[in-house]
């Protein structure tokens, strides 16, 4: 098809470690390596000069966010009220990532001449951005793909409900977005009916080349799983399964990787040194630890509309998968215990997540 012009828009780009930021990286990366002249348009960090120099890659800057987060002191008192208030904030008009949509505005006022517009969300104020400049005369670009990792209105795993009148502004970009990309098929029911035939199911990608695993599997002499990843209360809830685990007597070893400590930190006691809570770590070493494991472990959502984008690593990595639901079954938790995985989780073929072959359907839609 020849050399394209691409611009992807994101608030979360390399060196950040979150999926949405991987997402972006990873295309942006492997347009640059097909030969296709790319521009992203993100929050400028340190090492971006270098990533620019190495992947033939420009990094325009969108700047942070400003606007303040509303602090009212380290007491418990101060710190509860600055939760509630935050929150309600958070709910009532997206701060303080509203802000991006301004930015966002601004920053595509001085582009032009695009065949692809790539905008990413989280947060969705990326898409809204982009609405605020795109119209029928515009010259920004041919096609703007709107990439959606999770719903907004439709979101499952949140204890709030987004109000009313963001469904007005969820439609009012998703008319005007050209197409609509999400990571699973399962995920079309968070979305309106109306735009069902913009949505183009494009899973998260990786290029495998540079991902080190473990070619040498060695059993461990006890039990040695893994879980990486945030929880989330009522829905990714480790809760059940610690209290089970603390039941369990025979001995093993469950490392997590996490940055949501507040849920595991009684049972770090409770367990004895049989769980190790660890900070991140970048993604690629994280592959070749989780490649090391006897099993991993996912905490399902426990919706279909929001699959965990960690399933992909888990996959990569090659080791059986325990699957927790909001149901413990403790006897197959025993099986994988006793090295029994005839219960795994199921995952799909992993060439799904090549980003060679997820660049060339983005590619498609031109």
């Amino acid at each position: 098809m020849g050399k394209k012009k691409i611009l992807i828009v994101c608030h979360g780009f390399y060196p950040s470690n979150t999926p949405r930021a991987n997402r972006a990286t990873e295309l942006a990366k492997e347009f640059a390596l097909q030969g296709h002249e790319v521009v992203v348009i993100t929050p400028k960090k340190n090492g971006h000069a270098a990533f620019e120099a190495k992947h033939s890659i420009t990094i325009k800057d969108l700047g942070e966010v400003k606007w303040k987060v509303p602090n009212f002191g380290t007491s418990k008192v101060g710190f509860l009220l600055t939760r509630l208030v935050l929150r309600m904030l958070q709910l009532s008009v997206e701060y303080p990532y509203i802000e991006l949509m301004f930015k966002v505005k601004k920053a595509l006022r001085e582009e032009k001449g695009y065949d692809m517009l790539i905008s990413i969300a989280v947060p969705y104020p990326i898409h809204w951005g982009v609405a605020k400049v795109w119209n029928k005369h515009q010259s920004i670009a041919k096609v703007w793909v709107a990439d959606c990792g999770d719903p907004y209105m439709g979101c499952k795993t949140d204890s709030f409900k987004k109000p009313f009148y963001f469904s007005y502004v969820e439609k009012w970009f998703m008319r005007k977005a050209d197409f609509i990309s999400i990571p699973v098929e399962s995920a079309r029911s968070g979305y309106y009916d109306e735009f069902q035939e913009k949505i183009k199911i494009i899973p998260q990608g990786f290029k495998f080349e540079e991902i080190q695993t473990t070619e040498d599997f060695v059993e461990h002499p006890v039990p040695t799983f893994a879980y990486a990843g945030g929880f989330i209360p009522k829905f990714r809830d480790p809760g059940p399964f610690l209290d089970y685990l603390i039941t369990v007597d025979t001995d093993f070893k469950f490392i997590v990787y996490t940055s949501t400590v507040s849920l595991l930190e009684k049972y770090v006691e409770l367990l004895n040194g049989k769980l190790e809570v660890r900070n991140y770590i970048p993604r690629e070493d994280l592959l070749e630890v989780l490649s090391k494991m006897d099993f991993l472990i996912n905490f399902d959502n426990n919706t279909q509309i929001q699959v965990p984008s960690k399933l992909i690593d888990y996959a990569l990595a090659g080791r059986p998968i325990l699957n927790i639901k909001d149901e413990l079954e403790p006897v197959k938790v025993d099986e994988f215990l006793k090295g029994d995985y005839s219960g795994r989780y199921k995952l799909p073929d992993v060439q799904r997540y090549n980003i060679e072959n997820v660049v060339k359907q983005f590619i498609d839609l031109l």
